[in-house]
């Protein structure tokens, strides 16, 4: 099946679509150092690197899916709140691509910031105006009065092209992504396919690695981390621990522990000492102040970042056992991201930070494109991720 990634970033969601099954029609994407990114990595022919606003949609034919991520910013929590009143809102052009092209189905993905309540009205424009693609506003209308009509539509009764559009907030720590990050993504399903869209089911969960952090032992003894070494519960998780010790058989069978930073960077050595992995480099000067205390070595990371706002929290800094912290290298926060190890992400580390940091998750963007796959071929089979979710390991140099 054939996509169209636009709004393509660094390819984290495409090489997830990729790994799902799905072909690379083309790609549309506007910043240079991503572009560059995107053709050490696929086909060069089919990058386009230039604005969406010149990409000529009609030149392409039998596209099945259409992806991508319209720019955040203007819908961020750590950004300026512009919604459609930023220059940077894309969605209409995301919803005229599918007007043009009429795909099977879309997937979008953004921020949490776009249910915000202040964003409630537009973030219901942008799904109505999806649902309903061809019916676009008349010159001149705003997009509250052109709301009022979309509303006034009755889908059963509606005769041209029409979406089942459905939304959900997901966390990708619990679909096996070592980051605590929380993303809207947007699917719609052309309304002549008979299967209904369902989101896939949470594999990982908090309360497994709390078990086996607290309870059994069991991620300490898989790390061979001594028990002087080990943490000890908070003051706010000593409750919850208890119960779980007296509730054993209490999880759901199947269910992982979220993973965390040590689970991802395992087996990679520190960029301190000699390697051999291009984009493994140290980077001096972390430090821990206030509301900037870094990622813990035994949690997931919290939200690689990128864009204006800076990194809040200190989420793109890794903070060991013993209170040291140090920048994540390039490598490691593709890791973190689920990115193949080999991987090209172009850029100094700035750039490369912000490519990483914008992109989706590649084990979600498998996941998701693997249970559409199987929606749009008639299938309900369940799909696990290609991408090893294991331990690195890497030959340390002399």
């Amino acid at each position: 099946m054939e996509s169209l990634e636009i709004f393509s970033g660094a390819g984290g969601l495409a090489k997830g679509l990729e790994l799902s099954g799905f072909k690379h029609a083309a790609f549309v994407e506007f910043n240079k150092h991503a572009c560059a990114s995107l053709k050490a990595n696929f086909d060069k022919r089919k990058i386009f690197c230039g604005d969406i606003k010149d990409y000529d949609f009609s030149s392409l034919s039998k596209i099945d899916m259409i992806a991508g991520g319209p720019p955040c910013q203007p819908f961020s929590l750590g950004g300026k709140h512009g919604a459609n009143k930023d220059n940077r809102d894309m969605f209409p052009y995301a919803i005229s691509a599918v007007e043009t092209l009429t795909p099977k189905a879309f997937i979008f993905e953004n921020v949490k910031g776009l249910l915000r309540p202040s964003f409630a009205d537009y973030f219901t424009y942008i799904i109505f105006r999806l649902t309903f693609p061809s019916c676009k506003p008349k010159s001149g209308m705003q997009w509250q009065e052109h709301l009022q009509l979309l509303r006034k539509i009755s889908y059963s009764s509606y005769s041209d092209v029409k979406y089942h559009v459905s939304y959900k907030l997901l966390n990708a720590a619990d679909f096996g992504v070592p980051q605590r990050r929380e993303r809207v993504v947007i699917v719609g399903v052309r309304s002549d396919l008979k299967n209904t869209w369902n989101f896939p089911a949470p594999t990982y969960n908090e309360e497994m690695l709390l078990s086996q952090k607290f309870v059994t032992g069991e991620y300490w003894d898989r790390h061979r981390i001594a028990k002087r070494f080990r943490e000890t519960p908070s003051d706010s998780l000593k409750e919850v621990v208890a119960r779980m010790r007296d509730q054993l058989n209490m999880f759901e069978y199947g269910v992982k522990p979220w993973r965390t930073v040590r689970d991802a960077l395992f087996g990679v050595p520190d960029p301190r000492h000699k390697h051999s992995i291009p984009d493994h480099i140290f980077r001096d000067g972390a430090r821990i102040y206030s509301g900037h205390t870094g990622s813990d070595y035994d949690w997931p990371a919290k939200t690689i970042k990128a864009g204006g706002h800076g990194v809040p929290g200190g989420e793109n800094m890794i903070r060991f056992r013993d209170g040291s912290v140090r920048y994540f290298t390039v490598f490691e926060a593709k890791l973190l991201q689920t990115f193949p190890g080999e991987f090209v992400i172009q850029g100094v580390w700035g750039e490369a930070m912000r490519q990483i940091g914008n992109a989706v998750p590649v084990v979600l963007a498998e996941q998701l494109g693997g249970a559409l796959s199987a929606l749009l071929k008639g299938t309900n089979k369940s799909f696990g991720s290609k991408v090893q979710s294991g331990r690195y390991r890497f030959a340390r140099q002399a």
